[in-house]
């Protein structure tokens, strides 16, 4: 069976899960749904980065250890992806004994390949977005007088210490030349033009140790030193593989690695580099996506604005939420969230649409069948058009997913749901019913529900809870039993005459 290795990253636990959080979380999630269903063997990792100067001086501050203050965190985390229905199979911490392994592992790769040297650093340091700076980016930047970084505008530091680095300038010419032969690598387009301008200008080796706090895993050999976030952090998507007990882990490399725009060098030039310095393949895909304004504004602690998922929960079922995260805004686009826009979403793609075709078409096949579905008769180009529509879907929404562009896969379905509901109107059921036409009724009430049920298949990894609901009312708890593949359900004609659906039980009502 073909394997399929999807990653968020590793999110920190400096702060509260937040809606940039759950975005990656759920569009890896809806990958992984999506790749189990279609027959591939699947491993989807999340987990969090609990190391760093950030996390030592926030404990330090409450008085408490870093262990003690990544736990807490660690715990909102995991009880929080069940209720947005993430089915992740495994959960990494960097503090765990097997990533302090794969991370030291990692560094004698690397050293042994001649990759990195000891020598000594000196620059300014934000530890907020834990970037150096040197005088010259602060200068353009306009920050040198008042030493604010030009990211996030807070007090930079001078940092003078002893420090390991990597060559990273070593694989420059390489990294480009990798870049420029796998167009597909990093995504989307105008990520990976952003990624060769910066290496085409020219890649300085990288600092990778600390002496200046000592919460993260110790360099081999010199316990003085940490291991960085470059080596630590990156790490994490082979630790938790087994590596290094297994040099090459069964799921390596990644297909994809779900990343925001933020962190996008460091996954775009610093892990590719230190592969190849290690000597194992590259991942076959990462993608970059935008960042999430709330109501115009963007996220901020002392705005107060910053969107709690534990909030949304509570006003939303999680597969609305998912719907429309997914379904709003491009994905590697930035978005802005506004409940008006959700709400506008739902009533008109759920409730109108999908809502309206379900409750319409098994309503009708109650009323005139008593829910049983009857031999279909002759098909006309009516009905030919339809299928060839809904067929042509399964293909779409694949190419789609390949290239993580989930509002295209989702509007491609609605194409199909609004072809579902023009079909009702123009062979009008009811007056087929009352001219007598049996044959040609028992022909259009089987085509809506083949065509609810495949549409039902397709948008079960974006909304696993209201799918499965919608296809018991179709295909009744005995087929729902089963396991639920594209290549085993996916076929047109599966109902068969006799079958009994459900009466409808309304899934989207219109919030008002």
């Amino acid at each position: 069976m073909e394997s399929y290795y999807v990653t968020t990253p590793i999110y920190y636990v400096n702060d509260e899960p937040h809606l940039g959080h759950i975005y990656t979380t759920i569009a890896a999630d809806v990958l992984a749904r999506y790749q189990r269903m279609a027959g591939r063997d699947v491993f989807f990792l999340t987990g969090v980065d609990e190391h760093g100067q950030k996390v030592q001086q926030a404990a330090e501050a409450r008085g408490i250890e870093p262990i003690e203050l990544a736990d807490q965190v660690v715990e909102r985390y995991q009880s929080l992806w069940p209720e947005l229905a993430i089915t992740n199979d495994d959960f990494i911490r960097t503090s765990s004994d097997r990533h302090r392994r794969g991370v030291q592992a990692m560094w004698r790769r690397l050293e042994n390949a001649g990759a990195i040297y000891k020598g000594f650093y000196e620059d300014w340091y934000c530890v907020p977005c834990e970037t150096y700076w040197t005088e010259t980016q602060l200068n353009d930047a306009d920050c040198w007088e008042e030493k604010h970084c030009p990211d996030c505008k807070r007090a930079v530091e001078k940092v003078q210490e002893e420090s390991y680095f990597f060559r990273l300038s070593a694989y420059q010419d390489r990294l480009l030349e990798y870049i420029n032969a796998n167009p597909d690598f990093i995504g989307p387009a105008s990520r990976r033009n952003e990624v060769l301008r910066f290496v085409e200008s020219g890649l300085n080796d990288l600092s990778v140790s600390r002496t200046t706090f000592s919460w993260g895993v110790p360099v081999p050999g010199d316990e003085k030193h940490v291991i960085y976030v470059w080596i630590d952090a990156l790490t994490n998507y082979l630790s938790a593989l087994g590596f290094p007990d297994q040099e090459l882990p069964k799921y390596w490399p990644a297909d994809v690695h779900l990343i925001g725009k933020d962190i996008l060098r460091f996954h775009a030039i610093y892990w590719p580099c230190m592969l190849m310095a290690a000597d194992l393949p590259l991942p076959q895909r990462l993608f970059a996506h935008g960042w999430w304004t709330v109501e115009g504004e963007k996220m901020s602690k002392s705005k107060g604005n910053a969107l709690r998922p534990a909030d949304l929960l509570e006003q939303y079922d999680a597969d609305v939420i998912r719907y429309f995260l997914l379904r709003e805004v491009p994905f590697g686009q930035d978005g802005d969230f506004s409940f008006s826009a959700m709400k506008q979403r739902y009533n008109s793609d759920l409730a109108n649409d999908v809502g309206n075709l379900l409750n319409r078409s098994l309503a009708m096949l109650n009323k005139y069948r008593d829910g049983v579905l009857a031999e279909p008769g002759d098909e006309q180009a009516v009905d030919r058009t339809l299928i060839a529509d809904v067929e042509g879907m399964q293909r779409d929404v694949a190419a789609h997913m390949n290239k993580q562009a989930f509002h295209l896969a989702l509007e491609r379905i609605s194409v199909v749901v609004r072809h579902g509901n023009r079909y009702v109107e123009e062979n009008a059921p009811w007056s087929l019913a009352k001219a007598g036409d049996e044959a040609r009724l028992n022909t259009v009430l089987y085509h809506l529900a083949e065509t609810l049920r495949l549409v039902a298949l397709q948008l079960m990894p974006f909304m696993p809870g209201k799918m499965s609901a919608m296809l018991n009312q179709i295909q009744g708890a005995e087929l729902m039993s089963q396991t639920l593949t594209f290549a085993s359900h996916g076929g047109w004609g599966l109902l068969k005459p006799g079958h009994q659906c459900e009466k409808p039980q309304p899934l989207f009502p219109r919030m008002d």
